[in-house]
This record gives C-alpha cells, structure tokens and sequence, in this order.
C-alpha cells in the first residue's frame, strides 16, 4: 500500500492548524499555523536512477509570546514523512 497524506496525519499523531504544542527541548508553547501536504524527494530508484517523493506534511509553528499578535515574530517550518519520528521527538500536542 501507498502512503498518503493523511495516513502520516494519523500515524504521526500531528496536530491540527490552530492547536498548541509545547517544545520538549525548552517547554515553550508555539501554535500551528499552518498545513500543507507536500511532496520530499527521497533517493533516486536504484535500478533507474530516476528521482522519487514521497508524501509529507508541512507544518509552520509560531512562537506564543504574551502580547504578540498572532503570526508575528518567531515562526519554524518543518517537514515530516512517515519515515522519521521528529515530531514526537521534540514537540509536545497539549490538549
């Protein structure tokens, strides 16, 4: 079976636009601004030489700063596959 968007949405447990999510590294809390399905080159098929992709996730987080409007200041982008343990490696979805 194909890996598809929302199978690495699922299995990856990533959080929806506008949820908070704490860092494990310094415990501060950023928001989702924003997702988008993407598509990551991975290596080229061995027999062919030819390029490959893969389905990934997009997600841009804003740092939460008390009195900053929404959006401004300091923002990460990140991509994520089904392929690597990242998010759950250093984030944190508060519920």
């Amino acid at each position: 079976m194909e890996e598809s968007h929302e199978e690495i949405t699922w299995r990856k447990s990533l959080p929806r636009v506008g949820q908070t999510i704490r860092s494990r590294k310094d415990g501060t809390l950023w928001r989702v601004m924003e997702k988008r399905e993407v598509w990551q080159n991975i290596e080229d098929y061995p027999e062919t030489g030819e390029p490959r992709m893969i389905p990934a996730i997009y997600l841009s987080f804003w740092k939460i700063e008390e009195g900053a409007m929404p959006g401004v200041g300091k923002m990460v982008g990140e991509v994520y596959t089904l392929y690597d343990d990242t998010f759950k490696d250093h984030w944190e979805v508060m519920k």
